[in-house]
């Protein structure tokens, strides 16, 4: 970045826009991915024997996203007064603590759905009756404990300043944010670079069987290449700009604090926020992943639509057929050109 590029560019960063963009996105998400997470832990438990080992990973993905939720209405009260926090720093570590629980733990669960597809579809014979639930429990413990200690640290980081002691930063105080930027980059290459490289690794060569073979059942082919489709969406919405703009917002905050000044800094912190946006998103766009691993729902929502079709197919007849009876040809009250569309229509519609 280029030094001293605007006078005063070092200055203090108006944050009006964080109070004015982030409560309406945390509003949304709540209501949205509360909402969809209980129809989804519902599903879950309605399908429990059916999706198999898969299930547990889905139902703790919800209790992750719920997790998270349930922290947003504290935040909405703290971006909607102007970053005053009023629950007490103890609080507001919990708080941030429970984001990272649910993003990392979001990214660990999509990590092993993926590994399970890819095993099912590449390697079935090897993994038939070798993988049971409760080996898929003994892994959700796994990365609960893994997660939990990937984030511990941050608790132990403050989430204010001196001078701003009701403030609840997302990462830490300007005195420490040196000490932070390293733990920050370890972190997202151990929580979300090598699950990224797992998945990609895992979905392109379910990608090339899916391809190459002609026996494979379409269904499966059709649920595979959707939930394809949904994880690289969370991944590359959700994730990426969330840990690219985090780890470069650090940054310029600790060359701001060395006098380098730039007028690209604001880009930066904006472009941060609206990452944090786009992650706390993934809460509301996880009960995807039960669509796509629910045959029964996909079922029941192809029948809907369906019986939507043939219902629309009637209605539309039922107007076509009407219409030139409304039109008596043989009445006094029509005209003759009345008469003679009616009389041509008829043996169309019977």
């Amino acid at each position: 970045m280029a030094a001293n590029v605007t006078p005063g560019a070092c200055e203090g960063i108006n944050i009006n826009f964080t109070h004015a963009f982030l409560p309406p996105v945390f509003v949304t998400v709540f209501v949205v991915g509360t909402l969809s997470n209980i129809w989804g832990l519902r599903s879950v438990y309605n399908s429990w024997s059916k999706i198999g080992s898969i299930n547990v990973f889905m139902f703790n993905l919800g209790v992750a996203d719920l997790l998270y939720l349930s922290t947003l209405p504290f935040l909405m009260h703290y971006y909607a007064r102007s970053s005053r926090w009023t629950f007490g720093q103890t609080f507001c570590k919990v708080t941030r603590f429970c984001f990272n629980l649910n993003l990392y733990g979001s990214i660990g669960f999509l990590t092993c759905i993926s590994v399970y597809r890819y095993l099912g579809i590449v390697h079935p014979m090897w993994v038939m009756g070798k993988i049971t639930s409760r080996h898929s429990l003994a892994v959700s413990a796994l990365v609960w404990l893994l997660v939990f200690i990937q984030i511990l640290p941050d608790m132990f980081f403050d989430k204010n300043s001196p001078g701003s002691p009701d403030s609840c930063y997302d990462t830490t105080s300007d005195e420490l944010i040196r000490v932070y930027l390293p733990y920050s980059v370890g972190w997202a290459v151990t929580g979300f670079a090598v699950p990224l490289v797992v998945i990609l690794v895992c979905y392109g060569h379910v990608v090339v069987v899916l391809a190459t073979k002609a026996n494979v059942n379409p269904l499966l082919k059709q649920r595979c290449l959707r939930l394809v489709a949904i994880l690289l969406i969370l991944f590359s919405v959700c994730f990426v700009p969330y840990h690219v703009f985090r780890n470069l917002n650090l940054k310029t905050r600790i060359m701001k604090r060395s006098g380098v000044c730039d007028a690209s800094f604001d880009d930066i912190y904006v472009a941060h926020q609206v990452g944090r946006c786009l992650a706390c998103l993934n809460s509301a766009l996880n009960p995807l992943i039960y669509i796509v691993g629910n045959d029964e729902f996909l079922a029941r929502l192809h029948h809907i639509r369906r019986r939507a079709r043939l219902s629309l197919a009637g209605l539309t007849g039922a107007v076509l057929y009407r219409r030139p009876m409304e039109a008596d040809p043989d009445s006094p009250c029509g005209t003759p050109d009345e008469r003679h569309r009616a009389h041509s229509f008829l043996p169309l519609v019977l």
